[in-house]
């Protein structure tokens, strides 16, 4: 067995899968490389299958007709050998730090395993500006195994993302649904719905994971995610109804999925408001109506309750504001 599944994802990559690649190959036989051909209509398919070719026992390759990024991870967490998993996405890289994550991987395995191994992401930026790493060393004890107990509070621009997260396989199956096809920003969801089962963790501080910004074909850039507000509003209500918060023992955990939660609503409801349109505004409203349905308690918390109340003000001033709220938090982090 595999010590790490990585899965990358891959729809009309060719210009940049390669250097993805790369960049996990230096981890040599410990792990096992899935990469997804998701329909591809360039080189895609063919540069998969030349590296499936030139290193059989590290690469696989399964082409797939168009289902989307969150098609790519279900095929990868049905398909993967490796004790743990990890996606990377094929216009991202991993950090020269790779092989000694997987020295921790080993050690960790070596003490009974973790859930969860954690790492930084760096975000690069295409015209250098802004480029910064999140990591989590005021939340998270470093280079032990610890439990949820042992956390503290997470800051605002601190979540646990598909580029810091490497769960282990088995807790990924665990899920009681597969990620949705053909909807974008599935990869919160990924994340919302494992954690409810993980126990024991690791973090190790480094930026393992780069994250590149800047491509103006990015799902992640401010047109892109305007158009496509549904997708946040389908995964969002998806990570609200994953769990019901109460039924959640362990108080750190709880505290950081409300963390969570909060983030993804405030997502939703920022980047549907960039529409500035009652059509949009009413499709927040059902977002919200159906998350209260679910769970009155939590779902009024966060729609009432909560500072979300002051982006969700109806009309053009709510809509204004939003958009500043926007404005200034991506000045702070330019997450796009």
């Amino acid at each position: 067995m595999k010590l790490l599944t990585v899965t990358v994802p891959c729809f009309n990559s060719q210009d940049y899968m390669g250097k993805c690649i790369e960049s996990l190959l230096v981890g040599g036989d410990r792990v096992e490389i899935i990469v997804i051909d998701d329909g591809s209509t360039d080189r895609t398919g063919e540069i998969a299958d030349a590296y499936a070719a030139k290193y059989p026992e590290i690469v696989r390759v399964i082409h797939q007709p168009n289902g989307g990024h969150g098609e790519g991870i279900n095929q990868g967490v049905r398909h993967a050998t490796g004790t743990y998993f990890k996606v990377v996405d094929s216009d991202d890289v991993l950090s020269e730090d790779f092989p000694a994550f997987l020295d921790r991987l080993e050690q960790c395995e070596a003490q009974g395993g973790v859930d969860l191994a954690v790492t930084n992401y760096y975000y690069v930026h295409s015209d250098g500006e802004g480029d910064r790493s999140i990591c989590y060393e005021n939340a998270l004890p470093m280079d032990r195994i610890f439990g949820w107990e042992d956390t503290k509070a997470f800051r605002v621009h601190q979540m646990l993302t598909i580029h810091s997260c490497t769960f282990r396989t088995e807790v990924m199956r665990k899920w009681k649904q597969e990620l949705p096809r053909k909807v974008f920003y599935e990869d919160n969801l990924m994340v919302c719905q494992t954690l409810p089962h993980v126990q024991r963790m690791y973090y190790m501080n480094a930026d393992l994971y780069r994250y590149w910004i800047g491509r103006p074909d990015q799902s992640v850039q401010e047109a892109a995610m305007a158009k496509r507000y549904s997708h946040q509003i389908l995964v969002t209500e998806r990570c609200f109804t994953a769990f019901h918060l109460d039924e959640i023992a362990q108080p750190r955990l709880k505290a950081y999925l409300k963390h969570e939660l909060f983030m993804m609503f405030g997502i939703s409801v920022i980047f549907t408001r960039l529409n500035r349109s009652a059509e949009t505004d009413a499709a927040l409203d059902v977002m919200w109506k159906n998350c209260i349905a679910f769970d009155a308690k939590w779902g009024k918390h966060f729609r009432y309750r909560s500072p979300l109340w002051f982006i969700s003000l109806p009309g053009k001033f709510g809509q204004n504001f939003s958009c500043f709220i926007y404005r200034l938090a991506n000045k702070v982090v330019r997450f796009n």
